[in-house]
């Protein structure tokens, strides 16, 4: 009967945790349908009428669905790129014991605490002699090389990757590239789904980046996009605008994570080794 009672109080928490966590999403979608001056003038649950007026003041401004394209352009190679090397960097540090490699791990660690802000200009400048300014590739090839996403993988390779699993592949004649492959990615999906999401993410919500470097309207990511609404001279107008396009932005945030979480739950026992 306690146990019973216990549930009981657990799932009524849980819901109640899940309605709260509901309750952004629920008042982005309201506002989307309401006026600025709605908006700005009182608090409702009760959806508006001004949808049709909002989207036209969105469409009015910019192509909302061009700025999705050019976002999922920067995110998905951004994101493919940063989940395999990342995952070859923390295999590579995990199981070969070189010279260095617990220097080379506090150079990562000590990466992750500096602000990707401070190199900004040199960055800048970088992508400037290189005469990449005004192109996707700068929002792209710097994935490669995420400190964090290699910091992690790399504390999730100590945990979950059987050693005794490697050598017996080895002996079997199977290549490096061949175990990694076949082996270690299985074993690794799960935590490499979640870093995944993470990274998506981010890439789809960069904004100061793209701002520098982008320059022709044609190009510019949603993040971007969405900004101008701010920045023009009749925000108050444009709020109901904003909530339409920052809703419409957020789907497919919605489906990479219902994928990875799917991917993550399947793949639980992928690669599983029975002592």
């Amino acid at each position: 009967m306690a146990t019973k009672i216990k549930r009981t109080l657990l799932y009524i928490a849980l819901t109640l945790l899940a309605i709260c966590c509901m309750i952004p999403f629920a008042l982005m979608i309201i506002n989307a349908t309401r006026t600025g001056s709605e908006i700005a003038n009182s608090f409702s649950l009760v959806p508006g009428k001004a949808l049709a007026d909002n989207w036209a003041t969105l469409s009015s401004y910019f192509d909302l669905f061009k700025g999705m394209r050019n976002s999922l352009i920067v995110a998905i190679p951004a994101t493919l790129l940063t989940a395999y090397f990342s995952a070859m960097t923390a295999y590579a540090m995990t199981v070969y014991k070189f010279k260095g490699n617990k220097l080379l791990f506090g150079v990562i660690v000590v990466f992750m605490m500096i602000p990707g802000q401070l190199s900004l200009i040199g960055f800048y400048d970088l992508v400037t002699n290189l005469r990449l300014v005004n192109s996707y590739l700068p929002l792209i090839l710097p994935s490669i090389a995420v400190p964090g996403t290699v910091f992690f993988l790399r504390q999730y390779c100590e945990t979950v990757l059987p050693m005794p699993l490697l050598e017996a592949a080895r002996m079997d004649g199977a290549s490096e590239l061949h175990i990694f492959h076949k082996i270690v990615l299985p074993i690794l999906s799960p935590g490499i789904a979640t870093m995944s999401i993470g990274a998506f993410i981010g890439n789809w919500n960069s904004y100061l980046i793209p701002l520098i470097l982008l320059n022709s309207p044609d190009k510019f990511t949603l993040p971007v996009m969405i900004a101008s609404l701010n920045s023009s001279t009749d925000i108050m107008r444009n709020q109901g605008a904003i909530y339409l396009a920052v809703a419409i932005s957020v789907i497919p945030i919605l489906i990479a994570f219902a994928f990875c979480s799917k991917y993550i739950i399947g793949s639980i026992t992928a690669g599983g080794v029975k002592e």
